[in-house]
């Protein structure tokens, strides 16, 4: 599977998949609109550039089998938490706070979680620096193409929240957590695969 085509699923994946800052998106996009979600969806643009730093400066240093057997970790972890998010969908919590304060409220919210820290030590790393071993332009492919569909998901996730606040079913936020699930724990499986490879 080529690095672009990873980041694009791997991005769209992770940017509909419940946990706190996509409930936190929807939520305030529930509450005050697609401004409000559209700024809380940003904060990965923020906040995951020491987490990456912090992963692939590691990773760097450790020996290719270690790196390997990280990846196929990574690999186990999403299969873990696909099947995770298909089984514990729910719907979002209600949350408060104030138009001003949802970009930090998002960053503040995806430092502390752990998907972050997971994901770039267990997968985005061992792929960024696999990649960047056969051709920079692909590690750079692969990140820019993550964040795009990361990012992108979730303002689309806003969007479609805010223009249907009243119309929305429940079903619909479930069925999609299903269907990013299913593709999480399909990724999973593409991983371990191509590290076994």
């Amino acid at each position: 599977m080529s690095d672009l085509l990873l980041g694009l699923t791997l991005g769209a994946a992770a940017g509909i998949t419940p946990g706190p800052l996509f409930t936190l998106v929807v939520t305030v996009s529930l509450r005050r609109g697609f401004g409000a979600g559209a700024r809380t969806a940003l904060a990965p643009l923020l906040s995951d550039l020491p987490v990456v730093v912090i992963a692939l400066a590691a990773l760097a240093a450790l020996p290719g089998v270690v790196v390997r057997g990280l990846g196929l970790v990574g690999g186990l972890y999403l299969i873990w938490l696909g099947i995770r998010t298909v089984s514990e969908a729910r719907n979002p919590a209600d949350d408060g706070g104030s138009a001003v304060r949802d970009l930090r409220r998002g960053v503040v919210v995806n430092l502390l979680s752990p998907h972050p820290w997971l994901f770039w030590f267990s997968v985005g790393a061992p792929l960024t620096l696999g990649a960047w071993q056969r051709a920079p332009v692909r590690a750079v492919a692969f990140v820019g193409a993550f964040y795009a569909l990361l990012v992108g998901s979730k303002m689309v996730a806003a969007a479609v929240v805010a223009s249907g606040r009243r119309l929305l079913d429940t079903i619909w936020h479930i069925r999609l957590a299903q269907v990013g699930g299913v593709a999480i724990a399909a990724m999973g499986v593409v991983l371990i695969t191509e590290y076994l490879r």
